[in-house]
């Protein structure tokens, strides 16, 4: 946990509210005084007002019994949670004129705590007691440093166990910070895999291609990336952004290096339009942008994709260029996706 002097916002981070709602950061730029980001728990108490499919269980935090949603992140979902915030909760909404539209943001005033997965992990290796889950999180990521020569600061743990409301078949949560970082562990559990140590989960093509979950002692774990501070490239009003209509095309990955965040950004060249309603005829994409998370680190550089999306204008305010991107998960439409292409 840390406490809000100081603190830079990044992507996963977890804030606790004053009403009891749970959510994680999204992104890296930030309006003053506020922190764009998502609904993940819901106070059972506010049930009724999210019409939503919840999970068939529930999680006890701060003496409060929280819930989930089914699906997180679905246009209909999102949008609904967006009405719901603005009847009934006003201050979690905010429109942004750079993006042209309404936002979920959490205002500093209103975050009780903040957990950061680096400073999470910090305090469960120096916790004087420990659960088996939690002893197992910490062996996993010991081995995860050693075989990949990562340094463990340069680690963190992320859902339940960061909260301390996990139970004993919840999966391990871990961040790992820096682009490189990412890379070196994402071989070293690929080493280990061929060796018996870890295995590789698959629940469809997507995880097959990011191989991003695994089982370690009969325990599920997961691994995502966060940016170093000094990744962090871009600040809230640098640019401003239009939406010009949906695309699908073919284009090839040319820079890989930015996939694995959230935003994942996919540098490409040669797009092809498909489909859609707008025609790119001059406004052709130089990179895709996906703002939803399965879709991190599904593609690397030189292969070929199909991307259905929001091409988007992005002027920057400062000088006036402008360039292209197509935007995936603009929660406009449900039929957003980026597709590897077969050979």
């Amino acid at each position: 946990m840390s406490i809000m002097p100081g603190w830079t916002p990044r992507d996963g981070d977890i804030l606790t509210t004053r009403d009891g709602f749970i959510f994680y950061v999204f992104g890296y730029d930030h309006p003053a005084g506020r922190v764009f980001s998502y609904l993940k728990y819901i106070p059972s108490d506010y049930r009724d007002l999210f019409k939503i499919r919840y999970l068939g269980r529930s999680w006890k935090f701060d003496e409060k019994n929280l819930l989930r949603a089914e699906k997180l992140y679905t246009v209909d979902n999102y949008r609904m949670i967006i009405k719901v915030l603005r009847e009934n909760f006003p201050r979690y909404i905010y429109f942004s004129p750079f993006h042209g539209k309404e936002l979920i943001s959490v205002p500093l005033t209103s975050i009780s705590k903040v957990y950061e997965p680096r400073l999470c992990l910090k305090s469960l290796i120096s916790a004087k007691w420990r659960d088996d889950l939690q002893n197992d999180a910490l062996d996993l990521i010991s081995l995860l440093s050693s075989e990949s020569n990562v340094q463990l600061e340069d680690f963190g743990l992320h859902g339940s166990i960061a909260l301390n409301m996990h139970t004993s078949m919840s999966d391990i949560d871990v961040t790992v910070y820096g682009s490189k970082n990412f890379r070196r562990v994402e071989a070293a559990i690929r080493k280990l895999v061929d060796e018996g140590e870890l295995s590789y989960i698959f629940k469809n093509r997507i995880d097959e291609r990011r191989r991003h979950r695994g089982r370690y002692k009969d325990r599920n774990f997961n691994y995502n990336a966060v940016r170093k501070f000094e990744e962090i490239d871009n600040e809230y009003g640098r640019f401003i952004y239009k939406p010009l209509g949906h695309v699908i095309l073919q284009c090839r990955v040319v820079d890989d290096s930015e996939a694995m965040f959230r935003p994942a950004i996919y540098r490409i060249d040669y797009p092809k339009q498909l489909g859609g309603s707008k025609i790119l005829d001059g406004k052709e994409p130089i990179k895709i942008v996906s703002m939803i998370g399965c879709y991190r680190n599904v593609a690397r550089r030189g292969e070929q994709i199909i991307v259905s999306g929001i091409l988007e204008e992005a002027e920057h305010v400062d000088t006036g260029r402008i360039h292209h991107q197509v935007v995936v998960g603009s929660g406009v439409r449900g039929d957003e996706y980026i597709h590897l292409l077969d050979n």
